[in-house]
């Protein structure tokens, strides 16, 4: 895959993650092919993450992702009065929901079921089989994102973790788990970020080429 193939080449440090790299990618186009979603889930710099790859996901990334025609002509015959300026301005997206983004959700789940159901309570709402769960942990033993994962996996979701060296907890929830191969929080998140990109750049091209 060209993207993670670049990625290899300016961080050798994740050469020994290319077919893991390849997977990943592979397993969210498979969700986005078959009709499914992301879902993600993280604290802290993580869940900022989230939010990023949701970005990055939603509206164009490294392409303008126009409307194609027959999809406008769709939306002009269900609504005759929307202006062409809206849909020249429209990208088109690919599902993915942050989860930390909930914050009233989050803190009714904390106050009134218990705080680390905080992300599986929302998986329990939203998922659905063939969906696909992104945690995020540096440390892959988060309490929380490990409930969410294990939700998940109950519901029919697939897991992909991005952890660090260790994979923690994570690891054995997962149904692939990219490790980055750092220990100290900053430098697990250094390498997410490329790591992340890469791949959303990789389902990007697939779907918008």
């Amino acid at each position: 895959m060209k993207y993670i193939e670049e990625l290899i080449k300016r961080y050798p440090a994740l050469a020994g993650s290319e077919g893991t790299l390849n997977a990943a990618a592979d397993m969210l186009i498979g969700v986005f092919e078959h009709g499914g979603k992301l879902l993600l889930c993280g604290n802290g710099g993580s869940a900022a993450d989230c939010d990023h790859i949701a970005g990055e996901l939603c509206k164009g990334f490294l392409s303008r992702r126009p409307l194609a025609e027959e999809e406008r002509g769709i939306m002009k015959k269900a609504c005759p009065e929307i202006a062409d300026s809206l849909l020249d301005s429209l990208q088109q997206g690919l599902p993915a929901i942050s989860l930390p983004s909930a914050a009233p959700l989050m803190t009714a789940v904390a106050n009134d079921c218990a705080p680390d159901n905080v992300f599986a309570q929302q998986v329990m709402a939203l998922g659905n089989i063939g969906d696909m769960l992104l945690c995020i942990s540096t440390s892959g033993n988060a309490a929380n994102v490990c409930a969410a994962a294990q939700v998940a996996r109950a519901r029919g979701l697939f897991v992909l973790a991005l952890t660090g060296e260790s994979g923690g907890k994570l690891a054995s929830c997962a149904d692939i788990c990219v490790k980055a191969p750092e220990t100290e929080t900053y430098k697990v998140q250094e390498l997410h970020l490329p790591v992340y990109h890469a791949i959303c750049a990789e389902a990007e091209s697939h779907f918008f080429a």
